[in-house]
């Protein structure tokens, strides 16, 4: 990822704190969304883990890429279409991450040569994608975040009217995917924009 590391930890915080909230909530939420809550915290997770900014070197793309392909595969075959966009969009970004260090390191080969232009190795790897599919996918998860927050906001309201009336327990459980997938399209929308 490109960008300052203060993002990279903002990140990490909201992945790692999403997360650990889904899977807490997996465990006692309703049993027809514990596998989708769960799926939507390790992606969290991972997400946290893809943004480390302090030892990109230690994590390999390629395993983020094969993890979250495997993910998006089975979401696939499930047809859960949000989180194989998701998964699918993760391993895109594990990919660009390979790309432009290898631009790098044979820009530095061509500078070391004198033959790029006498500005020496870059500092820095361009940032990378293609601009057409990034751009698409920062319409999706824009688009998803936006309508599913407003989707969100009657829930919550409507969970306190029925809070007053007894309901708390099977109030309390009924937000927890929308929001984790809020909080994971806010995510996708940051790393998207770093990349």
């Amino acid at each position: 990822m490109h960008g300052p590391a203060w993002v990279g930890w903002l990140l990490v915080l909201l992945g790692a704190a999403g997360g650990a909230y889904c899977l807490w909530r997996a465990r006692t939420g309703p049993a027809g969304q514990r596998g989708e809550v769960r799926g939507e915290g390790l992606m969290a997770l991972g997400m946290a883990a893809m943004a480390w900014p302090v030892a990109p070197s230690s994590w390999s793309p390629w395993l983020f890429a094969a993890v979250f392909g495997a993910a998006g595969l089975r979401a696939l075959a499930r047809r859960h279409l949000h989180h194989a966009v998701g998964a699918l969009t993760m391993v895109y970004m594990a990919l660009v991450m390979v790309v432009p260090s290898q631009q790098a390191g044979h820009a530095a080969q061509m500078g070391q040569m004198g033959q790029a232009g006498g500005t020496g190795p870059m500092a820095h790897a361009a940032p990378g994608g293609v601009p057409l599919l990034t751009g698409l996918l920062l319409v999706y998860f824009t688009g998803y975040v936006l309508a599913a927050g407003v989707r969100l906001v009657p829930a919550v309201g409507a969970g306190a009217g029925e809070a007053v009336a007894g309901g708390p327990v099977a109030v309390a459980g009924a937000g927890v995917l929308p929001a984790c997938r809020v909080a994971m399209g806010i995510g996708m929308l940051a790393m998207l924009l770093a990349l």
